[in-house]
């Protein structure tokens, strides 16, 4: 009992059990359950699941509000608030990426499934070093704070332009160093198939991992904004990587009710900048200008929710009637 009560990260070991507990349940459930044979989603089955997923995290917040008080459990939620609307731009990318890589819509859950339980540990990773960094050096928050300003006044001017997924240098680099099939075998990552020249049988790696390992990294990408905006919410590190994997583990099943109308939310953009500029901005103001007095959790938890369903709300009305592009798949061909 006292290990289990020691602080790790100024948390309770026990706390981290809980929350441990919690994601390899619901990923096992995924795994043996929902995802034992490869089949395309539906749209309904999609959003009954990702309500699955938010209540699943609302009885997590209420869980820390009763644990840890009502301001944890309001950092909670609006950390987990930006990391939604942040992961639609991600399901964007993502769609992108299965489009070019020609991936069946069968094979894309499985694909995403592998991709978050990577993105759990990358994004731990991630969250532990800026936690060590704002131990040693409390300013490095004025350094995300700075980034996060930056970054959302960019957002406002940045073009529309989509990424050159077959131009990707990791895409690039291992079709010159692996063997990479033209063609995809199912759900598997790697096949053994004839070496042209021995005969023999050789490992090859197939287009659905290339496609995980691109998703991986335009993950790594958007962590770069997200990770920085819960730390300019909260410094307590448990409530950081709580309300971030709490907002990817839907990712998956949101995915398929988000990627066939992706295109309807054209104008959220703005308003995720609107958040991260008020994130990044509250930091300086709080300091500076307040004396080192905290904004209350609930006004940021209130401006956040407010901007994403402002955001939401104008882009389902403005692009209304309107179709969703067509994006060119790549020859895997020419990229070995």
């Amino acid at each position: 009992m006292e290990f289990l009560a020691a602080d790790w990260l100024g948390t309770p070991l026990w706390f981290w059990g809980a929350f441990l507990g919690i994601v390899i349940a619901l990923t096992a459930f995924d795994l043996g359950v929902l995802n034992r044979e490869d089949k395309e989603m539906g749209i309904a089955e999609s959003l009954r699941l990702t309500a699955f997923y938010i209540a699943v995290a609302m009885l997590f917040g209420v869980w820390v509000w009763f644990e840890r008080g009502a301001t944890s459990a309001t950092e909670f939620y609006t950390g987990f608030f930006i990391e939604k609307a942040l992961s639609i731009d991600n399901v964007f990318v993502i769609s992108l990426i299965f489009a070019t890589f020609a991936i069946p819509a069968k094979y894309q859950y499985r694909a995403l499934l592998w991709g978050i339980m990577a993105v759990i540990v990358l994004r731990g990773l991630m969250i532990a070093g800026g936690a060590a960094l704002l131990e040693e050096a409390c300013w490095v928050l004025y350094l995300f704070a700075a980034f996060l300003v930056f970054t959302g006044i960019k957002m406002f001017f940045a073009g529309d332009a989509p990424m050159d997924v077959a131009g990707n240098p990791a895409v690039r680099w291992i079709s010159r160093h692996m063997r990479v099939t033209p063609d995809l075998h199912g759900q598997r990552f790697f096949v053994r198939m004839p070496d042209a020249k021995t005969g023999k049988l050789v490992l090859a790696a197939t287009p659905l991992f290339l496609a995980l390992v691109v998703i991986n990294l335009a993950d790594l990408v958007f962590a770069v904004d997200s990770v920085p905006a819960i730390f300019a919410i909260t410094t307590d590190t448990f409530i950081v990587y709580t309300s971030n994997i709490f907002a990817i583990l839907g990712l998956r099943a949101l995915y398929f009710a988000l990627a066939a109308m992706i295109h309807r939310f054209h104008y959220l953009k703005y308003a995720l900048a609107a958040v991260l500029v008020f994130i990044g901005s509250k930091i300086f103001v709080t300091d500076f200008l307040l004396g080192g007095g905290k904004l209350p959790a609930w006004i940021s938890l209130g401006v956040t929710f407010a901007l994403i369903a402002a955001g939401v709300g104008y882009s389902l009305w403005k692009t209304r009637g309107t179709e969703e592009p067509d994006w060119p798949a790549v020859e895997t061909e020419k990229i070995v």
